[in-house]
């Protein structure tokens, strides 16, 4: 039943592109591409420089002897793209889908899981970085209509901070095996394994956390790195269809998308949420 059901629900997704992909100009989208040609391409294969920089930088919150070679972590950022950008789930699938294939490769349970978790938030904290520059741009260069925009998205960035320093506080406060325990209470004792398994994983958190070099280089240094070359990617794609942007305005347009998509993290596959940002 539920194999017929996942077809049949295959079949109505496939409709419903169909249906908006005939809706909005397929003829003008289709001259678009054929006048980039080629350059569309070139625009796609940049997009491994910044997936190697994610790469690099996941590399190094993982320590131990089964930590994944440069190509064995780019192939985990490269699946847990797809699933977050592709497949019609929340932004969590390819974490779950990324940890899978970490213990495939022989890196203990803690260990993976520590370093998504501290991954997930230091890349928000570094997001929230690079879109203040975006919006420092837009203030300083912006015309008096899009001023609102730009306003509107600082104070977006003043809510989200409390969050994200929370976020950052309770990883400290052994978060896993505290609710563990409860759920072990509620369960009379049948998830008592579990609670060992997520004081490890707290653990393993807090000493990600110590590295504090690694830490730095992860803000500083890799998560721009990552920002710039995708910016990079963007203004590609956009030189090869028609459309004449500096570099800097690329960067401006990939820090606003990355805030728009991060506050939008429910979409699944973050459909029209880049588009209309």
């Amino acid at each position: 039943m539920m194999k017929h059901l996942g077809r049949l629900a295959a079949l109505a997704g496939l409709i419903a592109s169909l249906w908006l992909v005939m809706h909005d100009n397929p003829g003008a989208v289709l001259g678009l591409m054929r006048a980039a040609g080629a350059g569309l391409v070139l625009a796609g294969l940049a997009h491994v420089l910044p997936m190697l920089a994610n790469a690099r930088d996941w590399q190094s919150l993982i320590r131990g002897a089964n930590r994944p070679s440069m190509g064995g972590m780019l192939h985990l950022v490269w699946v847990r793209e797809s699933v977050n950008c592709m497949l019609p789930v929340a932004r969590i699938g390819g974490e779950v889908v990324s940890f899978r294939l970490m213990r495939r490769r022989g890196l203990r349970g803690s260990t993976a899981a520590a370093s998504l978790v501290v991954d997930m938030q230091l890349t928000l904290i570094s997001q929230l970085m690079f879109t203040l520059v975006g919006i420092g741009f837009l203030f300083a260069h912006a015309a008096s209509g899009t001023l609102r925009l730009a306003a509107d998205l600082a104070w977006g960035i003043v809510a989200l901070t409390p969050l994200l320093v929370l976020f950052a506080l309770v990883q400290h406060a052994s978060p896993f095996e505290r609710l563990t325990r409860v759920l072990n209470h509620a369960t009379s004792g049948k998830l008592a394994a579990l609670v060992g398994q997520s004081a490890q994983i707290d653990q393993s958190i807090k000493l990600i956390w110590r590295r504090r070099g690694a830490v730095l280089r992860y803000l500083f240094f890799w998560q721009p790195l990552q920002c710039v070359l995708t910016a990079l990617e963007i203004w590609l794609a956009l030189y090869f269809l028609g459309v004449h942007v500096s570099v800097v305005e690329a960067v401006v347009i990939e820090s606003l998308i990355q805030a728009v998509s991060s506050a939008a993290f429910f979409v699944p596959g973050g459909l029209g949420v880049q588009e209309g940002g």
